[in-house]
């Protein structure tokens, strides 16, 4: 059981990594700025729940950045585990389906949290706006099922 979490967490890592290279590819090949969202919605929840950010200006601005990249990271992550849940209870559909699953299923957790908090609307984006969140978030999926399809071969000597 443990096994399988671990490897849905370093899937969800792996996922997370190709998710930001995808991210980044995108500004690079379009010249377009970082999206405020993350921050603009980690602000919100902390807010919501009379956390303050410590620091003005500048210093603030960096602490709320570092927040943003981090719960992206623990939401990629956090995934992940999700990943190795439905695996150890044999929900976890096989091949483009699991990778749909996982891609999808960040898309829809980071989403709502922005939409929640009034950051972003989906239901208002551009055809533009929809491929900028979706493409990462499949090569996410992609990246996660196989690296964890890769991991949960057996290994001589390992059990769960």
């Amino acid at each position: 059981m443990i096994r399988r979490l671990l490897v849905g967490a370093a899937a969800g890592a792996a996922g997370t990594t190709a998710l930001h290279a995808a991210t980044y590819l995108d500004m690079t090949l379009r010249g377009r700025p970082a999206s405020s969202t993350p921050e603009r919605t980690v602000e919100a929840m902390l807010a919501s729940t009379g956390i303050q950010i410590p620091g003005e200006g500048t210093e603030r601005l960096n602490r709320l950045t570092g927040l943003a990249a981090l719960s992206g990271i623990a939401t990629g992550v956090a995934v992940g585990v999700g990943y190795g849940i439905l695996d150890l209870l044999r929900l976890r559909p096989p091949g483009v389906g699991g990778a749909l699953v996982a891609g999808g299923g960040a898309m829809v957790l980071s989403n709502s949290a922005m939409a929640r908090y009034g950051i972003t609307h989906p239901t208002a984006w551009s055809v533009e706006d929809w491929v900028s969140d979706l493409v990462p978030h499949l090569v996410y999926g992609v990246v996660l099922s196989a690296a964890y399809a890769a991991a949960r071969r057996p290994v001589p000597g390992l059990h769960d």
